[in-house]
């Protein structure tokens, strides 16, 4: 029985009573939305070491961080030690991305071993990278093959680009940067060789029985998220974005849980109406955004560039976020750019919850205002989302300077120009009249 399966029985499960602790809301409330398909929890029957985290706009919002090594750089010890980078720095999701390797399921395993968290992946990567030729014989069965045996081994969620059909591919090709979703490229150049549609559109039943038995979550790909500003919102993101919607339906129906994923590039002025679209279409399913990127010319800043965005989707209605670091664009990231991509991303999921209204989203900053007017610093750095970062710096200006000695200022505006300090005086004074 899946979660959702559950839920609609009216059971509420051990699952769903670990996210309600940590969301601190009630079990009817977890209950109810993922009966409705509002929240989903991914785990896996076979990953015992995962801890249930929800994915919903009741809940806080959850940041992925993508990790694999590429057919030139990383390896599997690589991948552990950037897994555990960004476990230590707050991802609530990793996924494998690996490809071209042929110990991908050793690295998966090892992934899995070692993450408390659900991890998800593309299982097109490893068909693809398991096939000869510049532009593989996909056969349907073998990717069959392969989505059952990442079920079997344990992977809580899997990215399946589904949606993108061959009417699509003409659209997409108008484009300036046409298709630059790994997998929406793999799957549009083998139906364009073929002369076939799609698939896993066309074996959605089959590719849906095998994740009822281990509830795995899909992940729908969206396999046209635009690449650059020009290409946002248009025919070909829509177009996919319906078809998601209609599989949305047919995975509720099925008792499996789904989430869909959506762009990209976008400029900062059609995020909400990129998120408000998604939630009609797709009928309030969880929206698992990348970025998004609010501008093509930064690399090397693409964190912050769209952690901007990011920021706007959990806003208006992204439930799970997945982090650019400041290697995007430019190459595979190593493990401090996994780290800060992670920071980047919880500072845009925290202010999104803000943002919107979250009981009990600030509740921290709150906190964090009075240990500063308190000087109070190890409270500060106790309720900051990179403890170890703030510490260190505030260490530095100390170490440097006799006057940062005294811990009710700091060497921003000195002691006698401190405005806390002088705020002190002030309520002192007005207390006297």
């Amino acid at each position: 029985m899946t979660q959702l399966q559950a839920a609609r029985a009216g059971i509420i499960t051990d699952a769903m009573k670990v996210v309600a602790a940590d969301e601190g809301v009630e079990l009817e409330t977890v209950r109810a939305a993922v009966a409705s398909g509002e929240a989903v929890i991914p785990l896996n029957i076979h990953h015992v070491r995962a801890k249930p985290v929800g994915v919903g706009r009741m809940f806080t919002t959850k940041i992925n961080a993508n990790l694999g090594r590429s057919v030139t750089h990383s390896g599997k010890g690589d991948e552990l030690e950037k897994l555990r980078i960004a476990l230590d720095a707050g991802a609530d999701f990793v996924m494998d991305l690996s490809v071209g390797s042929d110990d991908l399921k050793a690295i998966r395993q090892g992934m899995l071993d070692a993450s408390d968290r659900p991890l998800g992946t593309v299982p097109v990567y490893e068909t693809i990278s398991r096939l000869e030729g510049d532009i593989p014989q996909m056969d349907p069965g073998f990717l069959l093959d392969v989505i059952r045996a990442q079920a079997e081994q344990g992977v809580d969620f899997m990215t399946l680009h589904a949606g993108l059909l061959l009417r699509h591919v003409p659209l997409a090709m108008k484009r300036k940067m046409g298709i630059v979703s790994r997998g929406g490229a793999i799957m549009a150049e083998w139906m364009m060789s073929s002369h076939e549609e799609n698939p896993l559109y066309t074996h959605w039943d089959e590719v849906m029985d095998i994740l009822l038995e281990h509830d795995v979550t899909v992940s729908l790909g969206d396999g046209l998220r635009p690449g650059c500003l020009a290409d946002a919102s248009d025919a070909a993101q829509f177009g996919e974005l319906d078809v998601l919607g209609e599989l949305v339906a047919r995975c509720r129906k099925r008792g499996v849980q789904v989430m869909v994923e959506g762009p990209g590039h976008v400029p900062f002025d059609q995020i909400r109406l990129n998120m408000e679209r998604q939630q009609e279409v797709c009928e309030k399913a969880p929206f698992y955004v990348l970025g998004p990127v609010v501008t093509d010319i930064a690399p090397g800043y693409d964190h912050i560039v769209s952690a901007i965005g990011a920021t706007a989707a959990a806003t208006y209605g992204a439930s799970l976020l997945c982090y650019v670091t400041p290697a995007e664009h430019l190459g595979l990231p190593d493990g401090e750019e996994v780290r800060q991509g992670c920071i980047a991303y919880r500072i845009a999921a925290h202010a999104g919850d803000v943002a919107r209204g979250l009981p009990g989203a600030r509740k921290r900053d709150d906190a964090m205002a009075d240990a500063r007017a308190a000087f109070d610093w190890d409270r500060q750095f106790e309720l900051c989302l990179d403890p170890r970062h703030a510490r260190e710096r505030w260490l530095l200006t100390r170490a440097f300077t006799d006057e940062a000695h005294s811990d009710d200022h700091c060497s921003m505006c000195g002691k006698q120009f401190c405005a806390v300090r002088t705020s002190r005086r002030i309520r002192e004074l007005a207390e006297k009249l």
